[in-house]
Order: C-alpha cells, then sequence, then structure tokens
C-alpha cells in the first residue's frame, strides 16, 4: 500500500520568528543575505528592524584584502538599513596617509547625508580618535569633514541621546561649531551624555575661552559629561550647575601632563554646583600629572571624587613623590572614595605603610588597581584586614615588587591574553575584581610565589568566598 501523505516539513519551517531572530543576530553581513535566500519567512526576517539597530563601522587605514570593500560595505548597509539604526559606533583604525583621509571624508560624507535623510530613531553616535591634528589630514579634507558631521549633527540633535567625539583632536573653534550643531534648532540641547575627552587639540586652555562657555550654556540635560581637566573654570562650573544640575550624576575628567592644568579653580564653585547636583559623582584620572602641589591645587576637598586613577607609566622623576599624596591628599575622601588606581614607578620610594592606612580610611572603598614596587608582605597585612572587617574591599588588582631596585629604562606592561590575565579568575565588572600584581626586579620570583601561595592558603576561604582575586608577581628586569 502506498503511503500518500506528504513528506513532513523540517521543524525550521515552523521556528517562531522571535527565535527566527535571535538565530539571524548571530550571523554576519554575507551569512544574513546567503540565509534570506532560504525562503520568504526567511526573507523577512532579513528585514527585521532588530537586527539593525546597532551597528560599529571599522576603517582600517592599513591596506588589506580582508578589508578591501570596507568602504562599500558601509555604505551599503546605511542605504539598505540605515532608517532602523538607533546606535552607530564609527571607529578610525591606524589612518596612515592623506590618500586614506580623503576616501575616508567622501564615505563619511554619502553615509552621513543618506543616513540624515533616512533615519528617526538615531540616539547614539560615537565617531572616536579622529586625530584630526595629524598631517594626515589635509585642511581642505579635514574642514570639509567637520562641515560634513556639523551638518548631520544638526539634523540629528532633537533626537540624539549620546556623542562621543573622544580624541577627535579639533581647534576651539572647530570644536565649539561641533557642539553648537546640537544646538542649533532650538538654542537649546537636551543630549543627556557627551564624552569630548582628548577632543581639543594639546595645550589648548579651553578654560579661558568665552566660547567654549557659550557653548556649554546651551546644554541643559547633561547626565555625564566627559572631558579633560583644560576645560574647567569657575565659569564652566557655574553653567553646569545653572543649567544641569537637576540631571548631573557625573563627571569624568582626564588630566594629562601635556594638557594645561595650572589653573585656578576654586572650592566655593564646586561646593555651589555639589549643593544644587547632590547625585553627582566626580572621577579623576591622571596621567603623568603626579607632584603633589599640581594634584593638591585640582583635588579640592569639595569636590564628590568617587574615583581616582594616577597613573605615572613607565616614567620616573626623582622630583616627585607620592608618599605626600597618600597620607595627606586623597583621606580627604574616605567617606566617598570606592575607586583606587595606581600605577607607579615607585622604585625611589616604598609605600606599604601609606597606601595600607588610605586603603583602611576610605570607608566605601571597593576597588583597588595597584601597580607598583610593594613588598609581598603588604597582601598579606592587607588580606588580614579586610578578614577582620576593617575594609569592604571586593575588587583587588595589585602588582608587586619584592626588592627595591631601579627600573629599567623602557617598561612594557603584559597585554590581555598573557598568561598574567587568567580569565577564569578576573572578571570584566566593575567593582567586581581584585588583582595584584607583584613587580620584582630579580628575573626569578620564585621565592615571592611562594609566599603569595602561602598568603592564599591562609586566606583561602576569605578570597574564595568574597573576593574577586588575582595577585602575581611580574619580573621588571
Amino acid at each position: 500500500m502506498e503511503d500518500d501523505s506528504e513528506p513532513e516539513q523540517s521543524s525550521w519551517a515552523h521556528l517562531p520568528d522571535v527565535c527566527l531572530r535571535h538565530v539571524f543576530h548571530w550571523l554576519d553581513d554575507r551569512d544574513r543575505s546567503q540565509a534570506a535566500l532560504v525562503c520568504k519567512k526567511w526573507s523577512w526576517a532579513m528585514y527585521s528592524g532588530s537586527l539593525w539597530r546597532s551597528r560599529t563601522i571599522t576603517f582600517y587605514g592599513r591596506p588589506s584584502r580582508a578589508h578591501t570593500s570596507e568602504f562599500q560595505s558601509a555604505l551599503w548597509y546605511v542605504k539598505k538599513f540605515g532608517k532602523y539604526l538607533e546606535h552607530l559606533e564609527i571607529k578610525l583604525s591606524n589612518p596612515y596617509n592623506t590618500a586614506f583621509t580623503q576616501k575616508f571624508q567622501v564615505t563619511m560624507r554619502g553615509l552621513l547625508s543618506r543616513l540624515g535623510k533616512c533615519n528617526s530613531r538615531l540616539v547614539s553616535l560615537s565617531i572616536k580618535y579622529l586625530e584630526l591634528d595629524r598631517l594626515i589630514w589635509k585642511n581642505l579634507v579635514r574642514a570639509q569633514f567637520i562641515k560634513n558631521l556639523a551638518t548631520f549633527l544638526k539634523r540629528m540633535s532633537k533626537q540624539l541621546d549620546y556623542l562621543n567625539l573622544k580624541g577627535a583632536r579639533v581647534t576651539l573653534e572647530e570644536g565649539c561649531e561641533l557642539l553648537n550643531s546640537l544646538s542649533c534648532l532650538t538654542n537649546k540641547s537636551f543630549i543627556s551624555e557627551i564624552n569630548i575627552e582628548d577632543f581639543f587639540s594639546l595645550h589648548l586652555p579651553v578654560y579661558s575661552s568665552t566660547l567654549f562657555h557659550q557653548t556649554m550654556s546651551k546644554f541643559h540635560s547633561l547626565v555625564i559629561l566627559t572631558f579633560n581637566y583644560n576645560c574647567i573654570s569657575d565659569e564652566l562650573l557655574d553653567i553646569l550647575r545653572e543649567h544641569s544640575a537637576h540631571s548631573l550624576c557625573t563627571l569624568n575628567i582626564k588630566c594629562h601632563i601635556h594638557d594645561p592644568h595650572g589653573q585656578v579653580v576654586w572650592g566655593m564653585s564646586w561646593a555651589n554646583l555639589v549643593k544644587r547636583a547632590p547625585k553627582l559623582n566626580v572621577n579623576f584620572f591622571f596621567e603623568r600629572v603626579m607632584k603633589h602641589d599640581h594634584l593638591a591645587r585640582i583635588l579640592l576637598v569639595e569636590i564628590p571624587v568617587r574615583s581616582i586613577s594616577l597613573r605615572s607609566c613607565y616614567f620616573s622623576d626623582p622630583d616627585w613623590t607620592i608618599r605626600p599624596t597618600l597620607a595627606n591628599l586623597l583621606p580627604a575622601y574616605w567617606h566617598v572614595l570606592q575607586k583606587l588606581t595606581l600605577e607607579l614607578n615607585n622604585d625611589h620610594e616604598l609605600l606599604d605603610d601609606e597606601l595600607l592606612q588610605l586603603i583602611l580610611s576610605c570607608k566605601r572603598l571597593l576597588f583597588l588597581k595597584v601597580w607598583a614596587f610593594l613588598s609581598v608582605t603588604f597582601m598579606e597585612r592587607l588580606l588580614q584586614n579586610r578578614a577582620e572587617r576593617k575594609c569592604i574591599l571586593t575588587t583587588i588588582k595589585v602588582r608587586l615588587c619584592a626588592s627595591k631596585l631601579p627600573f629599567p629604562s623602557s617598561l612594557q606592561y603584559p597585554e590581555k591574553g598573557d598568561d598574567v590575565w587568567s580569565e577564569n579568575r578576573v572578571k570584566s565588572q566593575e567593582f567586581t575584581q581584585n588583582q595584584v600584581r607583584i613587580y620584582t626586579a630579580r628575573q626569578e620570583t620564585s621565592e615571592e610565589d611562594r609566599l603569595l601561595r602561602d598568603i592564599y592558603r591562609k586566606f583561602k576561604y576569605l578570597i574564595d568566598s568574597e573576593l574577586s582575586y588575582f595577585v602575581i608577581t611580574y619580573p621588571m628586569v
């Protein structure tokens, strides 16, 4: 007897739309296009708006076969799916000559023009590390790019909620032109987050610019502002107090040795801002600004400092000492400081006692990262105090040195991926990670490693149950 029943359909044919979209979510553009040819249902899934809401477009400066079509694919994406876009990130990787920047500028002109006409959903835009002050940007190409970007920002100003132009390195006039584009239509901008770290060219005293103050006065709902200390002034703090105090929550401030940072900012200006913005937290990132008198002029007691990062990189200067900063300056934030990062070349001074005392004095300190010359016994003392509930650290990241010898002329920090970065022991969440790196000036670290193993065994229950903990010795020879 013949079986006249129809052949059983594949279970894929009955896959719910939400599941099908989830499968497509993990495919790249080429695989999505091929999968869309299977049937009408899969073709419809290909054009689901949820698949195209976020996009990262990378333009690689170095030529290679794998990246030959990146300019064309960027334009293809915007033409096909630009109307769905809500979050766009543009990356410029290692631009190397004027021909590349000119091609990038032409592509971005078409991309931004098309996106400006078809999109009404974009809320987040990130274009980082343009470095427009480099010689590979001809004046005409640079001016045209800034003009096109300003026009696009003007079109998107009503809907854009996040803008990241970190590392643009523009002049004061160019920077203010771009920022003013966000408020061009109504003379006010209600964007909530702006990142203009390293936005202006090096050595610019932005804090004294009336044009910059006028530009910043147009932002009326800032929640997070990331910028350089060379923008800080009493006038800027007053502007933030007047226009964004009701919404302002976070200021991320970078202070680099090559940026002007000698301006006087009164503590009263900070106090007035904090009074009007009670939710405000301030995070400081210092790069090679290590002298106590410089830090004391910046780190005023009126500032609600949540996080401090002090990095000297591999530079060593016998004129600076970190001990007064640890002992006298940072303890002023004992009631607010939650995160402390120190990356120091302190081969000329021991910091064990001062650092431990600072940790114990900061009642809200959760995250500690130290890459410095410290003794191995520092960890035992720290863990003993943690076991006795004298501090509440949940994250400790430290590189310690067991002997105090001169640093080498150059220093290379290990990259993530080396065996010192054990991913099964180091989590990425903020305030949930403890890592200690122990510098040693000797090639052989077996003795220090043995001591660390003994320390771990002694505090094993504490470490395994309450801490995300990572400690190593690191040879510096």
